[in-house]
């Protein structure tokens, strides 16, 4: 249990990017709804508790902060990559 919590960022971004990429290539339709709720609420989440932060200083760790960073990167990333390299269908209305 000890090893989960000492995942290094990088290990945590590409486990994350290869779970998207997994949710792009089976479902390309999926992928898009949950890119486009997940995504948001990551940077909104993301924005209030560094403004909360800013105003009084809590002893929430640095790495709480990072690991939200990369998880909106990841999401980001594998959206781009898939649309642009793999040519995904991300139609909604389809």
């Amino acid at each position: 249990m000890n090893r989960i919590v000492n995942l290094t960022l990088g290990e945590i971004f590409l486990i994350e990017l290869i779970c998207w990429f997994g949710l792009w290539l089976s479902s390309g339709y999926l992928a898009t709804l949950l890119t486009l709720t997940i995504g948001p609420v990551l940077l909104g989440i993301l924005l209030l508790a560094v403004i909360a932060e800013m105003i009084e200083p809590s002893k929430v760790p640095r790495r709480y902060f990072h690991v939200m960073l990369i998880s909106l990167l990841a999401v980001i990333l594998a959206a781009v990559l898939s649309i642009s390299l793999l040519g995904v269908q991300t139609s909604i209305l389809k």
